[in-house]
């Protein structure tokens, strides 16, 4: 995903980017006083910080790791923070029928992609047993989370970054800032427009690293894109990445990005991997019961397919462009 925007015009718009959370992480907005705009940059970062510290399973300490040692043991006390994320990844599970699935960590923590080490099909085949949403059995009344047999896994990451850009607009919220962004790797959170203009949102080609594929005008909007280009590797003839199918343990295949725009980052984040692992013509029949909600998806065909929301094949552009509009009803 690629903002199509100079930061040049006006010496007012503040930016920053830093790595993060195993991406990187940036804010760019307006602000006409230059040392409050920098205090607001520090804000935002100390959140993602924040946010890593509890929710990462790479850092040892972090509550999702306690409850990833303990909870098939005992119920494991949350807090309210993440228990609601938990909550709401369980909501969404049962919406996607099971595409959109935090225990994919029980397969997913064997992957190594940058020493290029992936599970052999035994790991895979016994762990894949382990992934199930429903194995995640939550206590309202005690804010606690336990898991119903050893080995499940969970993990935040389909839809934690959707979470940190959400937190990260409302920080600019509260300073009164009304027209920025927020991005964590695949996931945007736009703040009103380009003052007065919209902001241009170029999806990437999946193949041609540095290309955009098509680019959508958006206002105050959330954007999020899943691809097979994102952490992965190539093994003879095959594209092993970070998004796997629940059913299988195995990395999906048949889509190159799905990228999901709406007015809720945490449901962008989630819907696009929901959307990647559904495939075209369930994913966007997903995104048409969905208001608010629209999509983009490119197969693995570089054919070009849109919600129904976007579509419109009688037009020219439509037309000329090749994509081809796919089933969105319920």
């Amino acid at each position: 995903m690629f903002f199509l925007v100079s930061a040049a015009a006006w010496a007012e718009w503040r930016t920053d980017a830093r790595p993060k959370m195993g991406t990187e992480v940036s804010v760019y907005f307006w602000h006409a006083d230059e040392s409050r705009g920098k205090a607001i940059i520090e804000e935002v970062f100390a959140e993602v910080d924040r946010i890593n510290a509890l929710m990462s399973t790479y850092v040892e300490s972090s509550r999702i790791s306690d409850i990833n040692r303990r909870a098939a043991a005992e119920p494991v006390f949350a807090g309210e923070e993440l228990f609601q994320l938990i909550r709401r990844s369980l909501d969404i599970s049962v919406l996607t029928r099971g595409a959109f699935d935090i225990t994919y960590d029980s397969v997913g923590q064997h992957y190594d992609f940058r020493d290029r080490q992936r599970p052999d099909e035994a790991t895979t085949e016994a762990e894949r047993q382990n992934i199930n949403f429903r194995y995640v059995t939550l206590d309202t009344g005690k804010g606690t989370v336990s898991f119903e047999q050893q080995g499940v896994r969970i993990n935040l990451g389909g839809i934690a970054k959707g979470y940190v850009v959400e937190r990260g607009v409302d920080i600019l919220r509260q300073h009164g800032v009304e027209n920025g962004v927020v991005t964590a790797g695949g996931d945007s959170r736009l703040l009103g427009d380009r003052r007065g203009r919209p902001w241009m949102i170029g999806i990437r080609d999946p193949r041609e690293d540095g290309e955009v594929a098509i680019s959508v005008p958006l206002e105050d909007e959330a954007i999020s894109t899943s691809g097979d280009y994102e952490r992965y590797f190539d093994e003879d003839g095959i594209r092993y990445h970070h998004i796997i199918r629940p059913s299988s343990g195995r990395p999906v295949e048949g889509v190159h990005s799905a990228t999901v725009f709406g007015p809720d980052a945490v449901m962008t984040d989630a819907l696009s991997t929901s959307v990647f692992v559904m495939g075209v013509d369930e994913g966007l029949k997903l995104i048409g019961c969905l208001p608010d909600y629209e999509a983009i998806v490119i197969d693995a065909d570089e054919q070009i397919y849109y919600s129904t929301g976007l579509a419109d094949p009688a037009s020219a552009d439509a037309e000329s462009s090749s994509l081809a509009p796919a089933p969105g009803t319920c």
